[in-house]
């Protein structure tokens, strides 16, 4: 009766691990501190108010404010975060082979006499049993298991910060395709201004009976068409407005400002060694990173493979106890090492390891591939700057000289003595001179970031002093 009372005991003990260790907030629990391999990137943003305060959106929003937003509350930085504590979980998983395992069974169970048997009495039979097991050796397989998962976690560290380096690059360009969008709004309503002074000089004209009614209708034309201009223009920039707001984690209806951009002409870009640009991209770049990573692991995991083929060698300790009413109470208590050599299984451990070598054999071509890739990226980008740097310098001319014209012939037709199609044209390249310049300043403002994002740069002091 105080066997059967310890066995309940025992089963209760049992139980109640069991709900502490299994249930889901026990997950939270970390014993092999795995998640320390989780390293934050420079673009991680902490959850505070100091960065992603979403009352931001209800002040002038720089550019390193859209920024911090963006990352902040991207769905996608959950996933990458999510995706990162599986790896580290798995580096636990691994990790767990280098500790023993223990583990316990009770029984109790009441037998009862077949009818017509010549045993007429039942009896009870309770047992209890606890056995240990530890891996001694294994030539190398659970290291080499452990080593694939802690260089899947550096793949999926390098992987979330060359993410983050795109969502950041992403929410960049939208902020200057807006800053675009509204500058061609602001373009389109001075063209609209002009167009509105160019009627008005017609109709004088026609009144004081120096101009025809061509004059006017032509006039009257050009105003049509530079308002048309403007209203698609600015449902452009309202739809550009939307998608940044979504961007940064809010409704595409939700209201906000950007801060103004000064309008001075950047310094221009010098030339650089395209060479060292490209090496130093290769060792900057994480998503490259992430694939040398995957490699490591592939290799790592051929080595699994192949460890699965050799022997094993294993310390057992079992400590038993038996009572049963019909014979005598037992107790066994052991101690071995275990030798586990395998022969033969049908050709598995061969095919698996003909798999894993196509693995790393895909890995690396994968990373060859990339490595191409990232020449190229770093190559267009600069050449964008280069060609973005040019441009802007010829709009600003281009912009000094039409305006010039425009004001010069507009005074020429007011006093009489030009035409209404010279004055229409000049403001007509008035327009499209400003449209170029906004849009020359801005590609060129994203070209310095999209070259800083192919050679593994990106990082927030970029948008520290820049709207």
């Amino acid at each position: 009766m105080q066997y059967t009372h310890s066995i309940q005991k025992f089963i209760t003990i049992v139980s109640v691990l069991n709900v502490l260790l299994f249930n889901s907030s026990a997950f939270a629990f970390d014993p092999l501190h795995t998640e320390a391999g989780i390293e934050m990137g420079p673009l991680d943003r902490p959850q505070d108010a100091t960065y992603c305060d979403r009352n931001k959106i209800n002040h002038s929003l720089s550019l390193a404010d859209v920024v911090d937003l963006t990352l902040c509350n991207n769905p996608q930085t959950r996933s990458l975060w999510a995706a990162a504590r599986v790896q580290a979980a798995q580096v636990g998983v691994s990790t767990s082979a280098y500790l023993p395992s223990l583990s316990a069974q009770a029984n109790v169970s009441q037998n009862f006499p077949v009818t017509g048997s010549q045993s007429q009495n039942s009896y009870t039979s309770k047992s209890a049993s606890l056995s240990a097991t530890y891996l001694l050796y294994d030539f190398g397989g659970r290291a080499a298991t452990l080593e694939t998962a802690r260089q899947l976690l550096i793949a999926a560290n390098a992987s979330r910060n060359a993410t983050l380096q795109a969502a950041y690059l992403g929410a960049v360009q939208a902020y200057y395709d807006l800053q675009s969008a509204t500058a061609s709004v602001k373009a389109f309503v001075a063209a609209e201004a002009s167009a509105k002074e160019s009627l008005a000089a017609a109709e004088a004209r026609y009144r004081a009976g120096v101009a025809t009614p061509v004059d006017k209708l032509q006039a009257q034309t050009n105003l049509s068409q530079t308002n048309y201009n403007r209203i698609n223009a600015e449902g452009n920039e309202l739809k550009l407005r939307g998608s940044l707001a979504t961007m940064m984690g809010f409704d595409a209806l939700q209201p906000y400002v950007l801060e103004d951009i000064s309008d001075s002409s950047p310094d221009q870009v010098a030339e650089q060694d395209i060479g060292k640009l490209i090496e130093q991209a290769r060792k900057n770049r994480p998503d490259l990173q992430a694939a040398d990573a995957q490699i490591k692991a592939a290799e790592a995991q051929l080595e699994a493979v192949n460890a699965g083929g050799r022997p094993t060698l294993t310390l057992g300790a079992i400590a038993a106890y038996n009572d049963s009413s019909f014979q005598p109470n037992a107790q066994n208590n052991s101690i071995g090492v275990t030798l586990s050599v395998p022969l033969f299984s049908g050709f598995r451990t061969h095919y698996q390891g003909r798999v894993a070598q196509a693995q790393l054999d895909g890995k690396v071509a994968d990373r060859d591939k990339l490595a191409n890739q990232v020449a190229l990226d770093v190559w267009n980008a600069y050449q964008s700057m280069i060609t973005n740097s040019s441009a802007l310098r010829s709009a600003d001319d281009l912009l000094t000289v039409a305006t010039q014209s425009e004001k010069m012939i507009l005074g020429r037709y007011k006093a009489g003595v030009g035409n209404i199609l010279d004055t229409l044209s000049a403001q007509s390249a008035l327009a499209n001179a400003r449209q170029q310049r906004a849009t020359a300043l801005y590609h060129f403002l994203t070209s310095r970031f999209a070259l800083a994002q192919a050679m593994g740069q990106l990082d927030l002091t970029l948008t520290a002093n820049r709207n």
